[in-house]
Order: structure tokens, then sequence, then C-alpha cells
């Protein structure tokens, strides 16, 4: 029979595990046609995260996982998830129930046919989610559509079943720095999108802060797009234009009407604006030469401590 990897990335995750494994057993149970394969990846949690998975893993031999040395990051984690993967079929999900298992059945029909490689989900609502929040989102989304040449599609979460194909493509990438919404739309691929209401956490905190949203919209951003720097081009020579107008029409209120020229005021107003300027366009460039020197490093995106065949 074809097999269905479910790949769950998990941080700190001991609370909702517990309620998440009996769901995937019971959607197991409810797609008969399906073999699956439960790779959940353990990103350096330091609750008893590992312990449960350990457990699982003795119990249930479709229970495999992975489990970093430290915290490296969702984006690892997810990496590590597909390179564990061996289905015909695998799936992206998060461990907080907040992506209903419920939906595999409605992603398998939509992939199995052939006339999509992959069903994704679009978050048109999340429950109990601040209003600015969601505001951000959608703000997100539009910037990266201006920005770059990928698409985003308004809503677009990690939640998305894949055929075979699609996953090796995925992985066909090397970069360290990932953003992986941007590669899921850079690879392409015939894709159908499934709208979903995105409930609270079954149990457990949210792992994003607001500042850690921030980074991330901030490295999706430098991974697909490149017209910041062209932006900074595009002002420096509107400056240059606007400081050369300003310098002729004093010239000439100067020498033809006899008014005298600003002093004090203007001088330091010019110079924090310039200034301001100057460093706001080293810092965008400071950010896209961080990024390459990260890549020129060759440092894997994660190291492994221990997986369900034992300690590393």
């Amino acid at each position: 029979m074809p097999v269905l990897s479910v790949v769950v990335p998990c941080y700190n995750e001991e609370e909702v595990l517990p309620k998440l494994y009996p769901e995937l057993c019971r959607v197991a149970e409810s797609m008969g046609e399906l073999t699956f394969e439960f790779d959940f990846v353990d990103d350096g949690s330091s609750d008893g995260t590992l312990e449960i998975l350990r457990r699982l893993s003795r119990e249930d031999g479709r229970v495999r996982f992975t489990s970093f040395s430290r915290n490296f990051g969702k984006e690892s984690a997810m990496l590590a998830g597909l390179r564990m993967s061996t289905g015909d079929y695998t799936v992206i999900m998060d461990a907080d129930l907040q992506h209903p298992p419920g939906m595999l059945r409605e992603m398998y029909d939509a992939v199995k046919d052939g006339e999509y490689d992959v069903c994704a989900a679009r978050r048109v609502k999340r429950e109990g989610e601040p209003k600015f929040r969601g505001a951000g989102s959608r703000l997100f989304f539009r910037l990266m559509n201006a920005m770059s040449d990928t698409e985003f599609v308004d809503g677009a979460t990690d939640f998305r079943l894949m055929r075979r194909g699609v996953v090796e493509a995925v992985l066909s990438l090397p970069e360290y720095n990932r953003f992986t919404k941007g590669i899921f739309s850079w690879v392409g691929f015939r894709t159908k999108w499934l709208p979903f209401v995105s409930a609270e956490r079954a149990a457990g905190e949210t792992k994003w802060s607001l500042a850690g949203l921030i980074r991330y919209s901030v490295d999706g951003m430098l991974a697909f797009s490149t017209r910041p720097l062209a932006l900074s081009s595009i002002l420096g020579a509107i400056s240059c234009a606007v400081a050369l107008i300003v310098m002729i029409v004093t010239v000439v209120k100067t020498l033809v009407f006899g008014n005298p020229v600003a002093g004090y005021p203007t001088i330091v107003c010019l110079i924090l604006l310039i200034g301001g300027l100057l460093m706001f366009f080293i810092g965008v460039l400071g950010q896209y030469m961080s990024k390459t020197y990260l890549e020129t490093k060759s440092r894997p995106a994660y190291v492994v401590r221990e997986t369900e065949e034992g300690l590393k």
C-alpha cells in the first residue's frame, strides 16, 4: 500500500502529544488504504517531549523520531522531518492540533489521482488570535508579493500534503537560511488550497513571540527578495537629485534675490537625514552579507543527538 509520512516538529510539547497521537491513530485507522508512519522531530525540548516520543516508538512501530542536540528552530525541524520521511506522500503539521488531522483525508483525495501534486491548507481565521496579529500576517503576505517574484498565497501555512517528487525537490535546495513557505512556492508544482479555521492550541503555549515573528518575517524577505537593495539605490539617487535641486535653489535665492542662507538648523537636519539614510541602508546591506556569511560556512542546519534507534 502507499505510505503516508506524517512529519511533526515538536518543541516543548509534552502537554499536547498525548492528545495528538490518538488523533493521528484514529485518522490512520479511517484511511485503511494507506500505511502510515509518524515522523516526530524533537527540536531540543527542555520538558518531557523526548521521553514521550521514546515511549511511543517502543509501543508503536510506526512512530519514529529525531532529537536535536539543542533548539535549532522550526525550519531545521521541518527539514529533518522531510529527510526522515520515506513515504510516497508526506504531510507536515504542527503538534498543537491547530492543524486538524481530520483534513488528511481531503488532502490525500486531492493528490492521489495525480491532478495535483500538493494540497496545502490556507488559514482564513485563527480562533482566539489577537486582531493585530492577523492584520500583521496579511500585511506580511502583501509585502512579500510586492517585493518578491515568488508568489505567496495569503494565509498559507506549512500544513500541506505532498507527493514524493515535491519532497525531493524541496530537499534539493541546500540553503542554510531556510524559509520553507518561500521554498514551497519557489519549487512550484500544481497546488490545491484548502481554506480552514485554525483552532486554539489543544494545550501549552505558543512558542512564537512578537519579536520572533518579526525576525521570521525579515528572514523571509531577505531570503526571497533583493528589492531592498534596489530600493536603497533608488532612494540614494532621489536624495542626490533633491540635494542638487536644493543647492541650485539656494544659490539662485542668494545671488539673485539676496536671501540669506539658512544656517545651523538646516545643516543639522540635513546631516541627521542623510546620516540616518546611510545607516539604514548599510544595515540592510549588512543583513544580506550576514546571510551570505552564514551560507559560506556550510554548517549543518541541525545536529542530531538521538533517534528511535538510540543515541548517536
